[in-house]
């Protein structure tokens, strides 16, 4: 059951989604080369105080961090440690949620660490952010959650590769739905799966945490032995983008985004819907 919104709901869920997005400000600035995981972890548990808020990864399914940091061949779900120091010329996707009032926010950024980065590094964590706001401007009335995989797939299959080749679309790990949980039906996939069918009607209240995660190789992962952290498995480097994203009478309010989304979304010739906080 895909579990719908009401607007005071919604603005709930934004509440919770500008934690997220002062989380996302204060670990970027802190990732900087000789900074640890850990340190990135203890500025979110920070944030989290100042808000009121609540972490949603802590003790989720067991996970014993704030947030996910993920570096280089790391996908997703990193554990922060004192042991994995960033240093220059580092790749790191940071992965984290609030929860307020009983209702969740989620988001994920790629971030540089240094200088120093290659044409190809730089270019997959724009095709992986760019594919996000493909799948977010899919969100509109009357489209099938097909229709957002699609919109994500499509745009990195349009995206010529530095060097030849393909991105690997990671094909373990998708987005979600969510509202009083971190991780709802339906289940997103980043890529078409005729085999799916199109999924449920986008409909006012739906929410959605959108998340393409891409590899400048395989699309294929592993699992380490802590269980969380998810590395590719030709040990090439990975982005991970994401936002949570509500559906309303006036169109996609992109919870997490500062400025709702307002600017990325103006550019793909949409309207974003009114900040219900504003």
């Amino acid at each position: 059951m895909v579990q719908i919104k009401n607007p005071e709901q919604i603005a709930k869920m934004r509440e919770a989604g500008l934690v997220v997005a002062a989380i996302h400000a204060a670990t970027r600035e802190a990732a900087v080369p000789g900074a640890t995981t850990k340190d990135l972890d203890q500025v979110a548990r920070k944030v989290l105080a100042e808000h009121d808020a609540k972490p949603n990864f802590l003790g989720y399914g067991g996970f014993p961090a704030t947030i996910c940091t993920s570096v280089n061949e790391v996908v997703v779900h990193g554990i922060p440690s004192d042991d994995v120091v960033l240093k220059d010329g580092d790749v790191i996707s940071v992965d984290c949620g609030a929860i307020i009032d009983g209702w969740h926010g989620d988001a994920a950024y790629t971030a540089f660490v240094g200088s120093g980065h290659s044409p190809e590094l730089i270019e997959l964590s724009r095709v992986t952010e760019e594919s996000m706001w493909a799948g977010i401007a899919a969100m509109k009335q009357g489209n099938r959650l097909v229709d957002v995989s699609r919109a994500i797939e499509t745009y990195i299959r349009r995206q010529p590769k530095p060097g030849g080749g393909k991105y690997g679309i990671i094909e373990d790990y998708g987005g979600h739905g969510i509202g009083t949980e971190m991780h709802m039906d339906p289940h997103l996939l980043n890529y078409v799966d005729r085999r799916r069918g199109k999924g449920p009607k986008l409909v006012p209240g739906f929410c959605l945490a959108i998340e393409p995660m891409v590899s400048l190789g395989t699309p294929r992962t592993e699992v380490l032995s802590d269980d969380w952290t998810v590395i590719t498995t030709d040990g090439t480097w990975s982005s991970h983008w994401e936002h949570s994203v509500a559906l309303t009478e006036q169109g996609p309010l992109v919870l997490t985004a500062p400025d709702g989304g307002r600017a990325k979304l103006a550019a793909l010739g949409i309207t974003a819907a009114p900040d219900p906080l504003a």
